[in-house]
């Protein structure tokens, strides 16, 4: 369980096929000072297992799976990553419940600068649709944001300049592809609606 709140802007150092499969390896400081193989670490939004660990760097196998369902196998050397180690039981939850299972990818349909603030828009994907409400939480590449507008076919998010400083979201242009996860609560109340729907019938 993660919180959407940004801990480091890691770097991709490569994706590359190895006889084992598909493996990442990034740069990191922060997130991998203390990490042992076998935890887990946000990127991009993306839960994934360490199976290996370095000095300010790390490794994580990739399923072909996530390859499809993520943005992860857009990533070039040097790409940014937004990093996040698991939630601690005691630590504050200053963001919302993110479980770091991609629902699927969107792209920014554009980036625009308002002052200091950045306003995002994304394409909004129909199996997305559902759970992405005025006011509610989305995670976008890992962050936790409130959604701002909903049109039939995107949304819209305000990026504070803390955010876009301390996030990959900054660098975003129009055309470029995130991963998507809805908030967890609203997919709940959806199962229990429909559970009670049933019954009905």
């Amino acid at each position: 369980m993660f919180t959407g709140l940004v801990e480091e802007v890691g770097i991709c150092r490569w994706v590359k096929r190895t006889p084992k499969g598909v493996q990442l390896a990034i740069s990191a400081v922060e997130v991998t000072r203390g990490l042992k193989v076998g935890e887990s670490v946000a990127v991009n939004g993306c839960c994934l297992t360490a199976t290996g660990v370095q000095k300010e760097g790390a490794a994580f196998d990739l399923l072909e799976e996530t390859l499809a369902r993520t943005n992860l196998g857009d990533l070039r050397p040097d790409s940014p990553l937004n990093l996040e180690r698991a939630l601690a039981a005691t630590a504050r939850l200053g963001g919302h419940f993110v479980q770091g299972h991609i629902d699927a990818t969107c792209r920014v349909l554009s980036a625009s600068d308002h002052g200091a603030d950045l306003r995002l828009e994304f394409s909004l994907p129909s199996e997305c649709a559902p759970y992405v409400a005025f006011k509610g939480s989305v995670a976008v590449n890992g962050v936790s944001l409130t959604v701002a507008e909903v049109h039939p076919d995107s949304f819209v998010v305000w990026i504070i300049p803390h955010t876009r400083s301390a996030t990959n979201l900054g660098t975003l242009a129009a055309g470029d592809r995130v991963n998507l996860e809805a908030d967890i609560l609203a997919k709940y109340a959806e199962r229990i609606l429909a559970g009670r729907r049933g019954d009905a019938d």
